[in-house]
């Protein structure tokens, strides 16, 4: 797929400074060449997960005025939000299979290299749709609920949380349990609740 996009490109008249297969080799192409915009796919050697969206992160860290254009496989909002967590300008995000246009392709390419934006409707749709059901989670939460979680969101602790509201540690305790209830988080080894709980806080 790199090559493809590559000929695509080039046969457009756009100048490719480098195809490279891994997210370091992506950071150092792009320090070493006046860039404007880097595809960038979401799932990047060695183990094809996140390896290409935390590149792009450090990428849009490092050198805010690149445009950084993300592909997936699939809509996977938790990715997509953390790519827009700071700013949605010169940021895209396409499924793969929009490439296949090649017309919306290159154009989406060359509004985000301009610093606009450019988002796979079937992201904007669940993305939307995530934030509904969060809102809608926290809704049921009691006003104190909402205060814990509030301030759990600050990165407190249990005895923190409890000096701050004048409460005891196990209230806080049973508060953050019907948290966990309510935003139907059950328990697991591989999640962090309190992580969670907060993502979704800060969603809605």
């Amino acid at each position: 797929m790199r090559d493809g996009l590559v000929r695509l490109l080039e046969d457009r008249g756009h100048l490719v400074v480098a195809a490279v297969a891994d997210g370091e080799a992506l950071l150092d192409a792009v320090a070493a060449h006046d860039t404007d915009v880097a595809v960038v796919d979401i799932r990047m050697p060695p183990t094809h997960t996140d390896e290409g969206l935390r590149a792009a992160i450090t990428l849009r860290r490092r050198h805010p005025t690149v445009g950084v254009l993300v592909f997936s496989q699939y809509v996977e909002t938790r990715h997509a939000a953390q790519l827009l967590a700071d700013s949605a300008a010169g940021v895209g995000y396409l499924l793969k299979e929009r490439v296949a246009d090649v017309g919306e392709f290159v154009d989406a390419l060359t509004r985000v290299a301009a610093g606009g934006t450019a988002l796979d409707p079937e992201v904007v749709t669940q993305l939307v749709g995530v934030s509904r059901r969060a809102a809608a989670m926290r809704a049921s939460l009691t006003p104190r609920e909402s205060e814990v979680l509030a301030v759990m969101a600050e990165g407190r602790s249990n005895a923190a949380i409890a000096e701050l509201l004048v409460i005891s540690e196990g209230a806080v305790e049973k508060h953050v349990a019907n948290i966990f209830l309510k935003l139907g988080l059950p328990v697991s080894e591989a999640d962090n609740r309190r992580v969670l709980a907060v993502l979704r806080y800060l969603e809605s």
